[in-house]
């Protein structure tokens, strides 16, 4: 598998995100309150909202459009909402993350 470096953890915002571009399309890194770094596709499966722009909370992501909930394990919104985001593999070295670029399987 082929992996991109993205910095470090302080590099990405607490209960926030941003978003990398990738031969995949936009990938959202998203960083929860303890530090968690998770990476999905950057488009919510509602109505495309910018996930990277949205609020973390535990292992859900916020879309900032219209506030459906994602699963950031599963990369599923939770009920009622249904639909689902492309997940990536994060891996940590030292300070160093690093983002899969080959998506994970369902």
């Amino acid at each position: 598998m082929e992996w991109m470096a993205l910095g470090t953890l302080e590099e990405i915002p607490a209960w926030g995100g941003r978003y990398v571009e990738t031969p995949e399309g936009q990938i959202a890194i998203l960083r929860n309150e303890n530090d968690e770094v998770f990476a999905v596709s950057n488009q919510c499966p509602h109505r495309g909202g910018p996930l990277s722009e949205g609020f973390v909370s535990g292992k859900l992501v916020f879309c900032p459009l219209h506030n459906w909930q994602i699963d950031l394990e599963k990369g599923e919104a939770v009920a009622p909402d249904s639909g689902c985001v492309k997940r990536f593999p994060i891996r940590m070295e030292g300070e160093q993350i690093w983002l899969g670029l080959q998506e994970i399987a369902p």
